[in-house]
């Protein structure tokens, strides 16, 4: 099952040097906190509000957990006031991130 979103992930997930960008939709205020597929885009939903950061810390820890990294090595580099943010994780590959981030969104369903 996560080898299908690994597939949709591949739009949206980024490997530069020494790091990986992932593009995602955050939908605040829901009813649970969640990374999912849908309409083809990486959404996340946290149960935080979108003031004072909130929302973009509950997807880095979020990230953090999925991942197992510290949250120093995740940084929001692109949206932080948009809906639409770019995530950079630093020393990290590009399958090890698209394999956690798809085992994360199937173990949900």
């Amino acid at each position: 099952m996560a080898e299908e979103y690994e597939e949709v992930l591949a739009k949206y997930i980024i490997e530069g040097e020494n790091y990986v960008d992932v593009i995602v939709y955050v939908k605040p205020e829901s009813n649970r906190t969640m990374l999912t597929v849908e309409g083809g885009e990486l959404v996340f939903y946290t149960r935080e509000p979108a003031e004072k950061g909130r929302a973009n810390a509950s997807l880095v820890h979020f990230l953090s957990r999925v991942l197992g990294l510290p949250i120093s090595r995740i940084d929001i580099v692109h949206g932080v006031r948009d809906k639409v943010k770019r995530v950079r994780i630093y020393d990290v590959r590009l399958d090890q991130v698209l394999s956690k981030i798809a085992k994360a969104i199937a173990s949900q369903e």
